[in-house]
């Protein structure tokens, strides 16, 4: 009576071997293991963020409108990696199997504001304000908020009823998280966001955002259909903007699979 009880376990254990044999076999190796082996690969990125540019500058840019897509492509193997700000990055490997960052990232930048090269003394009037929000904390409170889940609350300067002084106009990406994205209810939201509407406050300006994709921020700038822009590429504007003090570090990673 025992015989047939081991002859199952035996052929139990061959299937299961089989099977975590085959699933080794069909898995697809990874092939990019730091920044230098990115070059001419197959690479993904989220519709209008800087990655997209940098895939483009570094291999065959692919991309996507939805994070959990190219997270389903990466894992296929129908691209080699991902690249994401950081931030962002982490969020999404931490409940997505079977992928990873890198823990060399591609780039580390400086997060500033874009401004008209002639105008230095709107130049000069948003440095002031960034000196006023890193003295009071808010700097560091929205850096805390986006970067690390903090809780912070911005409290403004100047009260609602109090009279403003023109109106400044900010050019941002709408999807573009953490820094500035459209939510579920459709609200303009993040880091920049509340950055933008805190460096008005201090100025005592009402502020006006105009959507615009990232590769077009520095162009509405240059060409006066806005004063200020965030979220452009730190490389991209040389010569024909100014940019202010920075406000946040920021890095780019690179998503694999494992």
């Amino acid at each position: 009576m025992k015989k047939p009880v081991f002859t199952i376990l035996i052929l139990s254990v061959i299937l299961f071997s089989v099977a975590a044999f085959l699933t080794g076999c069909n898995r697809i190796p990874n092939l990019v293991n730091s920044p230098e082996d990115i070059e001419g690969r197959n690479i993904g990125g989220l519709v209008g963020t800087p990655s997209i540019r940098l895939a483009n500058e570094l291999g065959r840019a692919f991309e996507f409108y939805s994070a959990e897509q190219m997270m389903i492509d990466l894992r296929a193997g129908l691209i080699d990696c991902v690249i994401m700000e950081s931030t962002t990055a982490a969020e999404l490997v931490s409940r997505t199997s079977g992928v990873r960052i890198l823990n060399e990232p591609l780039m580390r930048y400086e997060l500033r504001f874009a401004i008209p090269r002639e105008n230095n003394r709107l130049l000069n009037a948003v440095n002031n304000a960034l000196e006023v929000l890193e003295r009071n904390g808010t700097l560091r409170g929205l850096s805390n908020k986006y970067f690390a889940g903090r809780n912070f609350t911005y409290i403004p300067v100047h009260g609602e009823d109090d009279p403003r002084d023109g109106t400044l106009i900010i050019a941002l990406p709408s999807d573009s998280p953490p820094f500035s994205f459209r939510n579920d209810e459709g609200a303009f939201i993040g880091m920049d966001v509340e950055l933008a509407v805190a460096v008005a406050d201090v100025l005592g300006v009402t502020l006006r955002v105009l959507e615009y994709d990232s590769w077009e921020l520095v162009t509405a700038v240059y060409h006066g259909r806005a004063d200020l822009a965030l979220g452009w590429h730190p490389g991209e504007g040389e010569g024909i903007i100014n940019v202010s003090e920075p406000y946040a570090d920021a890095e780019q990673v690179i998503i694999v699979r494992r």
